[in-house]
């Protein structure tokens, strides 16, 4: 395309037109000849705004009498070029040479981008002393492209490589003539030399037409200067070297792919399979070097690298037993001083490789006693290779040869930079796994019980083992939470998933068990809250099944120490194992309902009596996931360590532990171990009461005469008010029949009344005048916890008073 005049009476196409800057006008064009987008620069050049254009038939701007050219282009053609008669806004004629791509996205959609070059300011076309630089300094295959990047002069073994002529793309950009990944990254290395003046070398070039991918290409860019040696243009040759030279590149590729590098999450062990897989292979000695400190996260190189560079030793391999050319053990810190090959490699971001007679490897050995090693152990080539992933620099490979006598080539060095980046890549995983799982394991850690809760209804033991590092650190988690009326409650869960996310998802199904627990939910009733819960979170997530927790899975377990009774529901989960003081072991009937987060689906409620002395066994299934046993050999042997007598739940856990795991869990594995215990009748009392305010004083009576058969008569004033507040409330608000219980739990004394009404109290402040409304503020004031718990039928209000100082 031509430019738009730039003053009074200019026209497209005339020669001052090249005064101003160049551009270029593209277009995309559907298969039905539909425009559906249009650049500024093709709005500048034919007047039209993208709001005009875009959705009108593309023949609407041919000129009058020009022939459509979408007839020209011949069934499954690709590309179309020629010249075509397009009208201006403003009414003009102008002839324009067009190039035409047909591309076809990855969704199916088929569309052509039409460009258009639009002469500027550069070289112009024919400039002689351009071609004679072109043609003397550069072979083969040739194109010269001036300082923007657009092509000015293409040779006709070019013309023959892209099947177009030079007139046809004088004036586009690469990506534009040729539209291909290998196009992007070449004209970036132009754009290289154009900066720094230094030549660039690709083992790439675009693909000629009709081209198979099996053709081997090596091209160069170089710098085109003037006689004041300022760089003008980029000359860019390149040849085919299919044959020969590409079966001695798959030779090295081969040998690149047969290394074993990054078979582990380790960083040390990473680098000792870089340095194991470069020797002898590749050179006689080789070091790896990682910055100390690493860079952090997955930040940036912050400027240029100007030394002193401080790295770690952190792998070294040779030839020779012990590797003498290291000159500092693994593990020790190394400096690299200013100016030296390895900081300047650095610098650049790019491997090299020097003869150590070149003047930077002599000054190097000279001025740095770490370097005397060069010398000493006769090293006569060297290649100096940065660690780098993106633009985060991590360390330096140090490759060196003294028992074979040929320098390095620059084959050598493109197989040490496959195996550095390979192994930098590998290394930069590494980091950021062991990053994550060392957050993720502390994030854990903190949700985690630090230490169990007092109480006395269950001796307690626990143990957590996380999965090894390969696996990642999993959602299995565990609690015990004391409730009212001296019972207890055991919970462990298995959050799907690895992570960051499950241990997150872990932690905030722990708080809600905590909280659904304290209004003392049953079982069936708390899972159906956490599945609730689930499904809200996995609404909340882009990535539902990962980062919601569905398929979770949870074990609810309330122990009675009064009645001896366990409730248990189960959202799939393994059911809990029972010792029984007898010895024998059995698994607990409960149903298994569905995994948490489907939905829809009911859980249910198992109660059984447990004798006193029993043991409850809770686990999660990374407990019976081992390898090389079914699940049937997993229990049974289970159920033979818990079947042996010990004195202690520390030692059956570690039994338990040891039995099942003779190698790394492949999964988080959460071990809860409970021994029940009881309250037998001369801890607990009860007496039924009438509905009948008199009955209030007898209530205190009875308590206070109770009181001092268990010698607490210190708490009989605060007993005889909260037992007065607690049955008036339910004779006067409830309905009967009337209970009052007292539980003396060790340092606790429990009162507890219970009536037949669901209807809960709800504490308020009264005002002066008022003849009631102070019950319940006075029992939250008196007792150290106090609530309400709903059964089938009716509801209990409790308070609990310490005992300690009695």
């Amino acid at each position: 395309m031509e430019q738009l005049p730039t003053s009074p009476g200019e026209r497209p196409g005339e020669p001052n037109a090249s005064q101003g800057s160049a551009y270029t006008a593209t277009a995309t064009i559907s298969e039905q000849g539909i425009v559906t987008e249009w650049s500024e620069d093709a709005r500048r050049l034919l007047g039209y705004l993208p709001s005009e254009v875009v959705g009108l038939s593309a023949a609407q701007l041919l000129a009058e009498g020009a022939t459509d050219a979408a007839r020209r282009i011949a069934p499954g053609q690709e590309r179309w070029s020629g010249t075509v008669a397009l009208k201006h806004r403003d009414g003009r004629r102008l002839e324009l040479g067009l190039l035409a791509h047909r591309w076809t996205s990855t969704g199916g959609n088929t569309k052509w981008f039409v460009v258009s070059a639009v002469a500027g300011g550069r070289p112009a076309p024919r400039d002689e002393p351009l071609d004679e630089w072109a043609f003397a300094q550069s072979p083969c295959f040739m194109a010269v492209f001036d300082e923007d990047l657009r092509l000015v002069r293409a040779n006709a073994g070019m013309e023959r490589t892209l099947s177009l002529s030079e007139a046809e793309v004088r004036g586009l950009r690469l990506p534009e003539i040729a539209p291909d990944p290998v196009s992007d990254e070449t004209e970036r290395r132009m754009r290289v030399v154009l900066e720094t003046g230094e030549p660039q070398h690709l083992d790439a070039f675009v693909r000629p037409t009709g081209a198979g991918t099996e053709h081997g290409w090596s091209t160069s860019l170089a710098p085109l200067r003037d006689p004041d040696g300022r760089v003008r243009a980029v000359c860019l040759a390149a040849h085919d070297r299919t044959g020969i030279e590409v079966e001695r590149q798959q030779l090295l590729v081969s040998n690149v792919t047969g290394a074993r590098i990054g078979t582990t999450m380790d960083i040390a062990r990473t680098a000792q399979e870089l340095a194991d897989a470069a020797v002898p292979r590749l050179a006689d000695f080789a070091c790896i070097d990682l910055m100390d400190p690493p860079p952090r996260g997955d930040e940036t190189s912050s400027g240029p690298v100007v030394g002193p560079v401080t790295v770690r030793r952190t792998a070294a391999r040779s030839v020779l037993e012990g590797s003498p050319e290291s000159g500092v053990a693994v593990g020790e810190t190394v400096v690299y001083p200013p100016l030296s090959p390895p900081v300047e490699c650095l610098a650049a971001g790019r491997g090299a490789a020097y003869g150590t007679a070149d003047p930077p490897v002599a000054r190097w050995v000279i001025d740095d006693p770490g370097a005397t090693w060069v010398s000493e152990s006769g090293t006569h080539s060297l290649m100096m290779v940065p660690l780098r992933t993106g633009d985060v620099t991590l360390g330096l490979a140090v490759y060196g040869r003294h028992q074979r006598r040929e320098p390095f080539h620059p084959e050598d060095l493109w197989q040490a930079e496959e195996l550095t980046t390979r192994a930098a890549v590998s290394i930069q995983n590494a980091r950021r796994f062991t990053r994550e799982h060392t957050t993720t394991m502390t994030l854990q850690r903190s949700l985690l019980p630090q230490s169990l809760p007092p109480q006395t209804a269950l001796e307690i033991a626990s143990r957590y083992l996380p999965a090894g590092t390969e696996a990642g650190v999993g959602g299995d988690w565990f609690d015990v939470i004391p409730l009212s009326g001296a019972r207890v409650a055991l919970v462990v869960g298995d959050v799907v998933g690895h992570g960051i996310r499950a241990a997150a998802t872990m932690g905030r199904l722990r708080t809600a068990v905590r909280t659904l627990a304290d209004v003392d939910l049953p079982p069936d009733e708390l899972l159906t809250h956490l599945d609730d819960l689930i499904i809200h979170l996995a609404a909340d997530e882009a990535d539902r099944e990962a980062a919601g927790g569905i398929g979770t899975t949870c074990l609810y377990v309330v122990y009675d120490p009064v009645t001896r009774r366990c409730t248990v529901g189960r959202a799939g989960h393994p059911p809990p194992a029972v010792v029984s003081p007898e010895g024998s072991v059995y698994l607990l009937d409960v149903p298994a309902g569905p995994p948490l987060g489907l939905g829809g689906l009911p859980f249910e409620t198992v109660e059984v009596e447990l004798p006193e002395g029993s043991i409850l066994a809770l686990y999660t299934d990374g407990l019976l996931q081992i390898r090389d046993h079914d699940i049937d050999d997993a229990l049974d042997g289970m159920f033979a360590a818990l079947s042996r007598p010990a004195t202690t739940l520390d030692t059956v856990c570690d039994r338990v532990l040891t039995a099942m795991l003779t190698h790394p869990p492949e999964d988080d594995v959460a071990l809860l171990v409970a021994r029940t215990q009881a309250l037998h009748a001369d801890r607990v009392v009860v007496w039924d009461l009438s509905s009948d305010p008199s009955v209030v004083a007898d209530a205190r009576r009875y308590a206070t005469e109770q009181l001092t058969v268990w010698g607490l008569e210190e708490a009989s004033f605060v007993t005889e008010l909260l037992v007065s507040e607690l049955v008036t409330n339910a004779i006067r608000y409830g309905q009967p029949p009337v209970q009052l219980r007292l539980i003396h739990e060790d340092s606790t004394l429990i009162c507890e009344v219970s009536d037949a009404s669901s209807t809960a109290p709800h504490m308020r402040r009264a005002r002066i005048f008022d003849e009631g409304g102070r019950g319940l503020l006075l029992v939250a004031q008196l007792a150290q916890r106090w609530g309400t718990r709903h059964a089938s039928v009716g509801k209990t209000i409790w308070a609990e008073q310490s005992l300690v100082g009695f």
